[in-house]
């Protein structure tokens, strides 16, 4: 993949900046298909990361016929807030590291260590339960196609980037519903294309404020949804 060139960005004029633009990741689904149309019945393998990408990504992979597997990627946590992140692991043990948070939370080696393993844990954990036994789909040479239900940070769509860049997938494209701005610039030398119908600015971002209709999708969910493409 030729990474010295910078990703060109698809978005929709008219929902840039906009809130509750979506029903639901279904409905964003929709949209992002249609950005996506040109790979209809193509080669290209949808990867979904679980578990809010997979509603999105099964959408896509129905309208436009696509094979559809999972990239399973974690957030690295805090101690004391497991709902925020200093980085992320993926499938493959690619850790990415927000190194500038790291010294802003003052986290120490060993408090960096045991997240990391942790997390690491936590992806073998959801990979046995998504994929079981079957062979992670090979790469080489196919045109990959990232999907999420939204980038806050980016954190954990960048450490999957570099996993299956690693993987030697020839093209990388990322798409998702909606996505602050800042996270797109920092994929944009990572990436060949980015498919985001929603870019929005501002200093308070939430990937929830784009739907109308939001909900966590559990792994049991997950694990339905991905059993009907495999």
């Amino acid at each position: 993949m030729d990474i010295g060139r910078v990703a060109e960005v698809h978005d929709l004029a008219r929902l840039r900046g906009r809130v509750h633009v979506f029903d639901d990741r279904a409905d964003a689904g929709q949209i992002l298909a249609g950005l996506l149309s040109a790979y209809r019945q193509t080669e290209a393998l949808l990867l979904a990361i679980p578990a809010g990408g997979l509603p999105v990504a099964a959408i896509v992979a129905q309208q436009l016929e696509l094979a559809l597997d999972v990239a399973v990627v974690s957030k690295i946590t805090l101690p004391w807030d497991p709902e925020a992140g200093y980085g992320a692991v993926a499938f493959d043990g690619t850790v990415l590291l927000n190194e500038e948070l790291v010294l802003q939370l003052g986290l120490n080696e060993q408090q960096v260590q045991q997240g990391i393993a942790r997390t690491r844990a936590r992806v073998a954990r959801r990979v046995k339960l998504l994929r079981g036994d079957r062979p992670f789909p090979r790469l080489n040479g196919r045109t990959v196609i990232l999907v999420d239900d939204g980038l806050a940070s980016g954190f954990t769509m960048r450490a999957t980037v570099q996993a299956v860049t690693k993987a030697q997938a020839e093209h990388v494209i990322v798409a998702v519903p909606t996505a602050h701005q800042v996270a797109i610039v920092a994929l944009r030398n990572a990436v060949e294309a980015i498919y985001c119908p929603n870019i929005r600015g501002g200093y308070r971002f939430a990937v929830a404020d784009a739907y109308r209709h939001w909900s966590d999708v559990d792994e049991a969910e997950a694990a339905r949804l991905l059993s009907s493409f495999l």
